[in-house]
């Protein structure tokens, strides 16, 4: 090929859209990640293709269809897609360049048991989708899950990459590894995302400069997803680790807010009291919100609610899931009927610029949850952790952040090798395995073991429909 006719292909492949891409999306009933989603392909004009919708809810994947059509038909709109609702996994997987998983594992029933039984025990959680006894329950039906949906990919769409958002982010995406090494997945968080929202408030605050973005204070990200710390911060060429000390000795008593008294109005805000606690006792910035951090540590900030409301964040009901989930599907129906229109505005995720980078239009640094190839030293190779990495053209090459303190490693590391028990009882169904893992929760710690094995028992009989073939 002649030098000038290679210039002019090469030209035009990077100044045209990348169009007819296919995103199998798994869980495409979904009433919040589903139309984040939509959201953000719509402000995008560089991409277009299909979107196809599968979930176990029919009716709910078909609903998004009609709501992501409508929109994609709007003037405004700059991404045009075409939605379709699926009846099967297959279906969705054949020929998918992206595959994104946003699942519900079982029912707001089973979560119910899982953050609420242990109350009756003196447990307490502020999530219950992680860590702790409820975060247990929930891997424990997501893996099997997991399990197939690695198979399905394996067998229709080996090459295409998948997006990950469903939690338990470590285990979800350990799962897909285990059953299919070669796959090329990774776990997306926004946790990350809130903490660099809080460093730039802590700039503007203390030096009285403004941000214009979370993506412009540079962080190294090391851990596991939700028990994330930061060793190195910076903006422009200010180092904010000495800062932040100082940031956490002004606000440590009263908290800091982004939104002032947002904590008091919604489940999902805090005052960042435990981060700052946890930076007093181990000196790095601990980087996810205070309600999941504080479900890997001791009962410290969770011993009742009383504990929680004077650290300022929040539990999170079930009760709360069912109205919002509610809400929402109430909402649908108005986009649906005509009475309201989607609102279309970016959602702060990161998934639309992802499929970017891997389709070669601009790289990308930012945290994932990958397999660990040694990007953190001292933590077991093949587990998950969570770090920045290089998201390129066909790539995703995870930055090599170095080692945690020894005193965070520590604690770390018992989560990562209580996950790996978990993920091996699940894919075993093996009860006693489970157990073991249940007992090692730092959540779990303060009763005795005559009351954590009543308990278990007790939440594995509330969750035993999702549990096929353990012995139960």
């Amino acid at each position: 090929m002649a030098l000038k006719e290679l210039k002019e292909n090469n030209k035009e492949q990077i100044e045209d859209t990348v169009k007819d891409i296919k995103i199998a999306y798994i869980g495409g009933g979904s009433q919040g990640w589903a139309k984040r989603l939509m959201s953000d392909l719509a402000l995008e004009s560089k991409i277009s293709g299909t979107v196809a919708l599968y979930d176990i809810n029919f009716k709910a994947a078909l609903d998004n269809e009609k709501v992501g059509n409508l929109l994609s038909k709007h003037p405004d709109v700059k991404g045009k897609w075409h939605y379709q609702a699926v009846q099967t996994i297959q279906e969705a997987l054949q020929g998918a360049d992206f595959v994104i998983i946003s699942i519900l594992p079982g029912s707001f029933q089973a979560m119910g048991s899982d953050v609420h039984q242990p109350e009756k025990y003196g447990i307490y959680q502020s999530v219950g989708d992680t860590a702790g006894p409820g975060g247990l329950m929930r891997a424990c039906r997501t893996i099997p899950i997991y399990a197939d949906i690695a198979n399905h990919i394996k067998a229709l769409a080996p090459n295409a990459w998948v997006i990950n958002y469903t939690n338990p982010m470590s285990l979800c995406t350990r799962t897909l590894y285990e059953i299919f090494p070669e796959i090329k997945a990774f776990g997306c968080c926004h946790e990350v995302f809130h903490t660099q929202e809080l460093l730039a408030h802590m700039v503007t605050d203390l030096l009285e400069i403004e941000v214009k973005s979370r993506k412009e204070i540079k962080i190294n990200v090391l851990g596991i997803n939700h028990f994330t710390w930061i060793n190195r911060a910076s903006y422009k060429n200010i180092d904010l680790m000495p800062l932040y000390q100082t940031f956490v000795d002004k606000y440590y008593e009263e908290g800091y807010e982004i939104k002032k008294g947002a904590w008091r109005e919604s489940v999902f805000e805090s005052c960042n009291r435990v981060k700052f606690d946890l930076f007093k006792r181990y000196g790095l910035i601990a980087a996810a919100g205070d309600r999941h951090l504080a479900e890997f540590m001791p009962p410290w900030y969770l011993k009742d609610p009383e504990t929680v409301k004077a650290w300022k964040f929040r539990l999170t009901p079930v009760d709360f899931r069912i109205q919002d989930q509610q809400e929402k599907i109430n909402k649908n129906q108005k986009l649906l009927s005509g009475e309201e229109q989607l609102e279309v505005r970016p959602s702060g995720e990161e998934g639309v610029e992802m499929i970017l980078a891997l389709l070669g239009m601009g790289d990308l640094v930012t945290n994932v949850n990958l397999p660990n190839q040694g990007q953190i030293a001292g933590l077991p190779l093949g587990s998950v952790v969570e770090t920045n990495a290089l998201i390129r053209k066909d790539s995703v090459l995870p930055v090599m952040a170095g080692q945690l303190p020894l005193d965070i490693h520590n604690m770390v590391q018992r989560h990562v090798y209580n996950q790996e028990s978990v993920l091996q009882a699940a894919l075993n169904k093996d009860k006693q395995l489970a157990f073991n893992a249940f007992i090692n929760e730092p959540l779990v710690a303060n009763i005795s073991r005559y009351k954590a094995e009543k308990l278990f028992n007790e939440m594995i009989e509330n969750t035993k429909d999702y549990l096929p073939g353990w012995d139960i």
